[in-house]
């Protein structure tokens, strides 16, 4: 598809200074936590990991923001600050924590025009939305379907292996948690809606099909019970 080029609104300087207060505004929350932090004996609900998701997020938004003809500066920004609030409010308004963090922060560090600060912040908001994703702009749907693709695929089934441990379970039921990885990717990728997001789940879910059948050739007894093969 042609899409007109514009000059960018964020320049990789000013984007810079964006990730490094998103990174310090994460470890802030857990500090300010009399308990070192929610669940932090969970690794990825450190600001660690937490903005690795977002890192990884941007990457994802981007990619299909450039290839279904998204602005491109409000989806990088939005999927940038959409997880900004994670650590420091409930899941059920860190959307909308997040929104207003990145509100004030546009319109303090930079000469961002309104109608830029309002399309980046609504897609924040827009991104914890559980509905379907024809019902939000092109460029909340990207983020959204970037937060949902983080969670496909190897990264899906590292953190699930991780999760493993943590609950002292052992390499005997790594094929059935991984295959609960797939079922909840499968679900994921119901809910994106365009040709690369589409594309990009369907190659994270062979990667994780074809390391769940590596473990069961290759550790002895490995129980397949309740694997699926859809």
């Amino acid at each position: 598809m042609g899409v007109e080029i514009k000059e960018s609104r964020v320049p990789d300087d000013e984007f810079e200074e964006m990730k490094s207060f998103v990174r310090d505004y994460l470890a802030a929350s857990v500090e300010s936590e009399e308990d070192g932090g929610r669940m932090r004996w969970y690794p990825w609900h450190s600001a660690e990991y937490r903005f690795n998701h977002i890192l990884n997020v941007v990457d994802i938004a981007t990619r299909i923001a450039r290839e279904e003809g998204a602005d491109l500066d409000v989806v990088r920004v939005a999927a940038l600050f959409h997880d900004v609030a994670k650590l420091e409010v409930d899941q059920d308004v860190h959307a909308e924590a997040g929104a207003r963090i990145a509100r004030e922060y546009l319109r303090n560090r930079g000469e961002y025009p309104d109608s830029f600060i309002e399309e980046v912040t609504q897609s924040i908001e827009d991104h914890s939305y559980q509905g379907d994703l024809a019902d939000v702009s092109l460029e909340s749907r990207c983020l959204m379907e970037a937060d949902l693709l983080d969670k496909v695929g190897a990264n899906g089934a590292a953190l699930m292996l991780l999760r493993m441990g943590y609950e002292a379970r052992t390499h005997m039921d790594a094929a059935k948690m991984v295959d609960r990885v797939l079922e909840r990717g499968r679900d994921h990728a119901d809910r994106v809606r365009s040709e690369t997001a589409e594309s990009i789940a369907h190659q994270r879910l062979k990667r994780v099909k074809w390391f769940r059948e590596w473990l069961e050739a290759e550790v002895a007894e490995m129980d397949p019970e309740g694997v699926t093969d859809r």
